[in-house]
């Protein structure tokens, strides 16, 4: 069973009229079904940040490898091994 990420959801006939479906969001992402399976995600400009992204500094991506390290070393140390 695959999880939904938004709770909105249309049809892809509703999708006909997109309109609507956005009408009927309020801005929020909706997820796409076809036959009751999930096809992808619609998701209405207002609901992604306006903000500038930034790039990260080399000192905060090795700051986040370290902190991440624990989780990541059992499948590093499996992958090691094929």
């Amino acid at each position: 069973m695959t999880t939904l990420l938004t709770r909105n959801i249309a049809t892809m006939t509703e999708m006909r009229e997109p309109h609507k479906v956005l009408e009927k969001s309020g801005g929020e992402p909706v997820a796409i079904l076809r036959n009751s399976a999930l096809v992808g995600y619609f998701v209405p400009a207002e609901a992604v940040s306006n903000e500038a992204h930034r790039v990260a500094s080399l000192d905060e991506v090795m700051q986040s490898f370290a902190s991440r390290k624990a989780f990541t070393q059992p499948v590093l140390d499996y992958l090691q091994d094929k």
